[in-house]
């Protein structure tokens, strides 16, 4: 079977390519933005006939959609009917069918009688449009009604709600990349590799070689196959697109699920969070941080139960490290003579090659007449596998003789020209100039303006980056022809197709392109292009939209993070300050503002004209870590000096919030300064709220409440915190709801209002569970802890509070002291039963986040956010 894109609901589109390739466009974005899967010929998979892949298509598919204009499409030799309506009669009878008709004059007869037959048929919805976007939006409501009504019908009873459109789900998984394709010739690596890892001697085990070698891939098979060696969880860490070696920590503790809100430093909340855990960290593509390598010593030192394996093009050079060098493929030895297929077949990289070379061609077949020519092939290439896939990939156009002769005439003169590099470097880059040559010149330029992409993209993002280039008007046509040549590779993210291309190319297209001169242009238009799209998406943090513009921008980050890049080196300045100012409430909600301290501080190094409000931007976002982490009176100052380079640029809204971070500094000096601190974030609290502000004016109050609590004055923390929940909830602002919520229900519970506080805790449990917080989830486990305590259930009391307790140790997260009110509770009910309490804490700690929300959540309550669980 050919997999359609997507396992979600799949619509089928249906419609000639060309004519309608705008119509297609917008309702591809209309499918998307429901989030459902749309099934379109031009994402499929290409190797397979046109006719077997829609047939395939429409039988996995749930809901046809036809757009007609005026073709009715080719027919093919040998064929009566189109594949337009080859498709509409395949669709069956129960599918729901969806027909969009442009008005025309000049239609053709074929596809008249097509259309008098569907207005006939009464299975399917009939329905004309003019425009594009008219289309578009008729398209989403036409969708969103058909699934509300099926639906309706397929539901048993009422009780069945899921979390709702506020949910955010999970970040996409980085643990374990799935391979594209099989993993050939590496089973003595695997086994090398796994007893080293076994031993548990080596802290950092280096798998050095060239680009194209296939470290990588050896380094997910190796994760992939030592489970029983870290039960604790293996992640992958892909640093392709990390260049500073500053960002190394931020980019670990993301994969890691620990928020960066610069409140503690985050090299001890990583290494907390490993401490005691056997787990192993892929980091993959290092040597383009080299610099950071002192930080993994720091790290294994504090966490002596982590491993990382690491891959790189040099040796990292650190105390711990164990070097393992990866060679190539094997290959036929040539002094034996001429190789025949029995021969071919033990050499590893000939399998290599027929395995992928069958990929794009179903019939091909090592044979005694090609394995001579497949044997030369791999030899020229030096067994290395990235190169020997690139070339495959032209077995569907060329038979492995005709690959061996092309190779033999361009091969010796492109390595001639690049002597500078080591051998298999120059073998490499040979083998993409050569691959890239047989391109024609539009989808050449197209490869390389592809190079200032990070790690993955949309096809919707390369037409954006179109305008003015060769390619402009026919990116989806050229993206195929480089899928067909394995130089950009297809998978799903998110419910939506991406595209990516491997790190060499990469670096081989951004090298092209510095040479041509063109690396600054493009790097602005991918900068112009993200610019738009924060642009367009940053309001609705702040409000009923902030669960989808995080997971839009959670899905974006890759190249958030090159776009703010690229502004900065091509000295766009002021537009990157901009770019980070207006998702300081992403940043703030995902936990990025070490990263985010890292390019300011980079821009600010620059020492080039900026704006006032830049220069406010950059140094809010450096003195926060600061304002937490190392408290001093220049802190204070400095925040000082960005409210008053807010006002005198006329932001009102950035003045405000950096009034409530100078008060918020004035709290964590060694000497707090508190009444001045209290007069500020009232202040703040006052002009926030005249700008309706109501995402800074709810953190603000909880501020404030904070301030009170510590004051010994509980009525008026309680004030403040009740005011902020009002304030989140009324604007729909999810996480503030969360932090605002716990610490209302933990003030409940201090003050003996059990049931106030349970209901309180389970409200934000249930928020933090939508968000898919984990910080929030254990504060919520924290305070039913104490519920339970207080109501003598000490075996749930103590479940409840190992279960938060492995949450705060994985994501390195601990609360002060005095805002930690469960501990009271549990040490008093732990003097009366210890036995019960010593049970539960054995069950909790094993507990998964899922399965301690479903513990701790009556059952009514869990039924309405079971699918916010589901693969956490």
């Amino acid at each position: 079977m050919i997999r359609t894109p997507d396992q979600r609901v799949r619509v089928f589109v249906s419609s000639t390519l060309r004519e309608l390739a705008d119509e297609r466009r917008a309702v591809r974005a209309a499918i998307e933005r429901l989030r459902l899967a749309p099934v379109m010929f031009e994402l499929g998979a290409r190797p397979h006939p046109p006719r077997s892949l829609y047939r395939s298509y429409l039988a996995q598919s749930d809901v046809f959609l036809g757009i007609y204009g005026d073709s009715y499409g080719w027919v093919a030799a040998g064929e009566e009917l189109s594949g337009l309506e080859d498709e509409y009669r395949l669709a069956p009878p129960e599918m729901p069918k969806l027909i969009y008709i442009r008005a025309s004059e000049q239609r053709e007869p074929r596809l008249e009688a097509l259309i008098e037959r569907i207005q006939q048929d009464d299975t399917a919805a009939y329905l004309p449009f003019g425009s594009a976007a008219e289309l578009q939006e008729q398209v989403i409501s036409d969708l969103a009604t058909l699934l509300a009504e099926r639906f309706d019908e397929s539901r048993p009873t009422p009780s069945h709600a899921s979390g709702g459109a506020d949910e955010i789900p999970p970040t996409p998984d980085l643990r374990l990349p799935v391979p594209y394709t099989s993993t050939i010739g590496r089973e003595r690596e695997l086994g090398e590799v796994r007893e080293l890892l076994a031993a548990g001697s080596d802290r950092v085990i280096s798998l050095i070689g060239p680009g194209g070698i296939g470290k990588s891939r050896l380094a997910v098979e190796i994760a992939r196959a030592t489970e029983d060696l870290f039960p604790d969880g293996r992640y992958f860490l892909p640093l392709e697109g990390v260049f500073e070696p500053g960002l190394l920590l931020p980019t670990i503790a993301y994969v890691l699920g620990i928020r960066d809100n610069g409140e503690a430093v985050l090299e001890e909340r990583v290494a907390r969070a490993l401490e005691g855990r056997r787990v192993l960290l892929v980091l993959d593509n290092f040597e383009q941080i080299i610099d950071a390598a002192p930080l993994l010593v720091r790290l294994f030192s504090l966490a002596p139960s982590a491993t990382f394996l690491v891959t790189s093009r040099v040796v990292l050079r650190i105390r711990g490290e164990r070097v393992y060098d990866v060679q190539a493929l094997g290959v036929p030895d040539a002094a034996r003579g001429r190789a025949g297929a029995a021969r071919a077949e033990r050499s590893a990289a000939c399998r290599l090659f027929v395995d992928r070379a069958r990929a794009v061609n179903p019939g091909f077949a090592l044979t005694d007449e090609n394995a001579a020519a497949i044997a030369d092939i791999c030899r020229r290439l030096e067994g290395l596998p990235l190169a020997i896939e690139l070339v495959a990939a032209k077995a569907r156009m060329l038979t492995p003789q005709g690959i061996a002769e092309r190779l033999e005439q361009s091969l010796p003169m492109l390595t001639a020209a690049a002597r500078d590099l080591p051998d298999r470097h120059q073998t490499m880059r040979a083998t993409i100039d050569w691959s890239v040559s047989l391109l024609g010149d539009e989808d050449r330029g197209l490869l390389e303006d592809l190079g200032v992409f990070a790690r993955q993209f949309t096809l919707e993002a390369v037409e954006a980056l179109g305008a003015g280039r060769a390619w402009e008007g026919r990116a989806m046509e050229g993206v195929a022809a480089l899928v067909d040549a394995s130089l950009v590779k297809q998978a799903q993210l998110g419910g939506r197709s991406v595209l990516s291309l491997l790190a060499v190319v990469r670096e081989h297209s951004l090298g092209r392109l510095k040479e041509r001169g063109e690396a600054g242009r493009m790097r602005a238009a991918h900068a112009d292009h993200y610019s738009a799209l924060v642009a367009r998406v940053a309001p609705g943090l702040r409000g009923p939209g902030q669960a989808e513009s995080v997971v839009q921008l959670g899905l974006e980050l890759p190249n958030l993070r090159a776009a703010v890049r690229h502004l900065v080196h091509i000295d766009r300045l002021d537009d990157a300050g901009d770019f980070a100012w207006r998702l300081l409430v992403y940043w703030w909600i995902a936990g990025f503002f070490g990263e985010v301290r890292v390019w300011m501080l980079e821009l600010l190094d620059k020492e080039q004209p900026i704006t006032p409000h830049t220069r406010a931007v950059a140094w809010f976002f450096a003195l926060w870590s600061e304002m937490w982490q190392r408290p001093t009176e220049q802190v204070v100052a400095g925040l000082g000096e960005c409210v008053r380079l807010f006002t005198e640029s006329g932001d009102e809204d950035a003045a405000a919030m950096s009034v409530a971070a100078r008060a918020t500094a004035r709290l964590q000096l060694p000497l707090p300064e508190l009444d001045a601190a209290e007069r500020e974030l009232g202040e703040a609290v006052e002009r926030l709220r005249a700008l309706e502000n109501r995402w800074a004016e709810a953190i603000t109050e909880v501020s404030r409440g904070r301030l009170a609590w510590l004051r010994g004055k509980q009525d008026e923390a309680q004030s403040h915190f009740d005011r902020a929940t009002e304030v989140a909830e009324a604007s729909g602002d999810l996480f503030t709801l969360s932090v605002a919520g716990n610490h209302q229900a933990r003030l409940q519970l201090v003050r003996g209002e059990v049931d106030a506080a349970e209901s309180g805790c389970i409200r934000t449990l249930l928020v933090s569970t939508r968000l898919h917080f984990e910080e929030g989830v254990a504060y919520g486990l924290e305070g039913l802890c104490a519920v339970a305590a207080a109501r003598g259930d000490a075996e749930r009391a103590g479940t409840l509070a190992a279960a938060a307790d492995t949450i705060r140790q994985r994501i390195g997260v601990f609360d002060a002291e005095v805002f930690t009110v469960h501990t009271p509770q549990l040490d008093g009910i732990r003097a009366a039963d210890p036995r019960a309490v010593a049970a539960g804490e054995l069950r909790g700690a094993e507990l998964t986040v899922p399965e301690a929300i479903a513990l701790a959540l009556p059952a009514p309550e869990l039924e309405r956010i079971a699918a916010s669980l589901v693969g956490w």
